[in-house]
């Protein structure tokens, strides 16, 4: 071992510019590596906090995934006859005894649970009239289950509880209505129900659809005015872990009958233009490391063509095939160590500058700092394809070495 790693150093030795050469493409391979990956995953994480902070993990719908089977269908279902465009019967939506649905949810571990009654509604003040979603909640479950407590800038949900006729407004709607903390407005429902109620908070999000769009009153305020009693249309799961909404939301759509979305199922779209992003990441950085890899070749290739009379004398010696392609895979090996270590302090070095950086958009208060992931998967990541590459590089000429014969090379020599 001490004389195979002994012939590797001084072959590298030999050729100390090219050596440098490769040993600053993997350095720089490794490095950029580790920096654009975990600049992207920091990305991916951060956007997925954001969407499951922002969203509910679970949403039961006052739907049905399947549509329910008639009634003429499940008397006669063998019928030659087909009766179509039977209008349905005009019925009040919602989940239909959802306290009850309510309480087996409450009951699953690590779940919490709270509902809502949402519909559209018209916002009247000094002759100006706007839509908006309006959702009746229960101040004390709603915090448990949103972060949109988080938002607020006036005011609170506690506020609702004290102001049954209170209504807690976005930024959006508000700037539109020029109108602010304590002042009446006039909410009509589709189906007639008019109420005259005082704004008793204020929530900016940042999202500008959201602030302009929604509304919160308490559930029997919504109830009233949607003419929907003891009715809710949502239930709205959050979860000590994510990841486990999609198993939730199994257990509950086959208990209460109701269609129950993670929010996985809810964004498969985006879910996959991560997964685009992660591929292409590492389809660039990955190539980085396979040019860089082409130098530690160059530097193996020349060896074994100069050495070539050496590696002869060596086989004559007693070395056997396997041990003239260790060596050069040992100089493979070097050249991917060193590049790793010292990849890996640059890349670290760079995340650290990136860590620094803020962003500040004319749309933000604040500046935004550069989401980086700090695990240990980019290094284990970046180090294990340096080294796959080098190795590889070093395979292919290592094995023509090894396949040289003695006393062919010596003939021709002498």
């Amino acid at each position: 071992m001490k004389l195979s790693l002994s012939i590797a150093l001084s072959h590298l030795l030999s050729h100390r510019r090219q050596t440098l050469v490769s040993l600053l493409g993997i350095t720089l391979g490794v490095a950029f590596f580790l920096a654009t990956s975990s600049l992207m995953q920091g990305s991916d994480a951060d956007f997925i906090k954001r969407l499951v902070d922002n969203s509910p993990h679970v949403t039961v719908y006052d739907e049905y995934r399947d549509p329910r089977p008639q009634p003429a269908r499940l008397a006669y279902p063998e019928a030659l006859v087909e009766i179509r465009s039977v209008k349905p019967r005009t019925e009040v939506r919602g989940i239909r005894q959802y306290k009850e649905k309510l309480a087996f949810i409450s009951a699953i571990p690590h779940v919490r649970v709270a509902p809502v009654l949402t519909g559209q509604v018209i916002v009247t003040f000094a002759g100006k009239d706007l839509g908006a979603t309006i959702n009746g909640v229960i101040p004390d479950l709603m915090k448990n289950v949103s972060t949109i407590e988080e938002h607020f800038i006036a005011g609170s949900l506690d506020s609702l509880a004290t102001n049954p006729d209170g209504i807690v407004l976005g930024s959006g709607l508000v700037e539109k209505f020029r109108v602010g903390m304590g002042k009446n407005v006039t909410v009509t429902s589709p189906v007639g129900v008019v109420r005259t109620m005082k704004i008793v908070g204020l929530f900016r999000t940042g999202n500008a659809a959201y602030d302009e769009g929604q509304a919160f009153v308490l559930l029997k305020r919504s109830q009233n005015l949607l003419n929907r009693p003891n009715i809710a249309n949502r239930l709205i799961l959050q979860l000590d872990d994510p990841d486990n909404s999609p198993k939730v939301a199994q257990i509950v759509e086959t208990a209460v009958g109701y269609k129950a979305q993670s929010w996985q199922e809810a964004s498969q779209d985006l879910m996959s233009l991560l997964k685009v992003r992660r591929i292409i990441m590492y389809s660039v950085v990955g190539a980085i490391l396979i040019v860089a890899s082409f130098g530690i070749y160059n530097v193996i290739s020349t060896v074994v063509l100069e050495k070539t009379r050496d590696i002869a004398i060596m086989k004559s010696m007693g070395f056997h095939a396997r041990d003239i392609l260790f060596i050069f895979l040992i100089e493979g090996t070097i050249v991917g160590v060193i590049g790793s270590i010292l990849g890996t302090a640059l890349g670290l070095s760079m995340m650290e500058a990136l860590s620094r950086v803020e962003i500040k958009t004319p749309f933000n208060t604040e500046p935004t700092p550069i989401p980086l992931d700090w695990g240990y998967s980019p290094i284990a990541l970046g180090i294990g394809f340096a080294m796959a590459s080098s190795l590889a590089a070093a395979y292919l000429p290592a094995r023509k070495g090894a396949r040289v014969h003695p006393v062919d090379i010596l003939r021709g020599a002498g």
